[in-house]
């Protein structure tokens, strides 16, 4: 699928706005592996394809803005969920594409990325959800920003859930294999703990 064509330039949203119930109550994206915060790895793989590099956060907002060119938070209290923000940085992003990864998943690497936003400018009108197995993954996705208003109209008609509204858009799949690790959700203790020596 490769082009020589040069990819359009995407905003990309970090999702580090969450309870962080599975950790506790502890702010995820700044929770340590492998001897950094969370985020510090996602920043890493993102910085280099963004000059728009968006963290949505409610909370510790000096620390996260070492690692971002924007800040969004929800617009309500309490933890609204990742739909929040997602539409805080729809409004925010600076460029057609937005490109959202939560803070958990350290272990994306940079040809996921690339093949994201490849498949993505193929399919300008709808949002793009990368799928692993018959699991869709609603947060490892590229919505158009021309979609705003869709995503604003949704949520005021009470939909909570970023997967629903993508697949009533007619997301676009990115296949990965099941069990991809670069996919692996490291959003418990244990999960980080077993996952301690990948990369040691």
């Amino acid at each position: 699928m490769t082009s020589n064509k040069p990819l359009p330039p995407c905003s990309i949203l970090l999702l580090a706005g969450g309870r962080g119930q599975r950790m506790g109550g502890q702010d995820k994206g700044l929770v340590e592996w492998q001897g950094e915060p969370l985020i510090a790895h996602l920043h890493r793989q993102a910085r280099a394809m963004s000059d728009d590099l968006i963290i949505s956060c409610n909370r510790n907002l000096e620390r996260y803005a070492l690692y971002a060119d924007q800040l969004v938070h929800d617009d309500e209290g309490d933890f609204p969920g990742p739909l929040a923000g997602i539409r805080a940085g729809l409004k925010a992003a600076r460029h057609a594409y937005l490109l959202v990864l939560p803070c958990d998943v350290p272990q994306i690497d940079s040809s996921l990325l690339d093949s994201m936003r490849e498949t993505a400018s193929l399919h300008p009108d709808k949002p793009l959800m990368v799928r692993h197995g018959e699991h869709w993954e609603p947060l490892l996705c590229v919505i158009p920003r021309a979609l705003t208003g869709t995503f604003e109209q949704a949520w005021s008609e009470g939909e909570r859930s970023p997967g629903r509204i993508m697949r009533r858009l007619h997301a676009v799949a990115l296949q990965c294999p099941a069990n991809d690790p670069r996919l692996a959700n490291l959003n418990t203790p244990e999960l980080l703990a077993a996952h301690k020596g990948v990369s040691d």
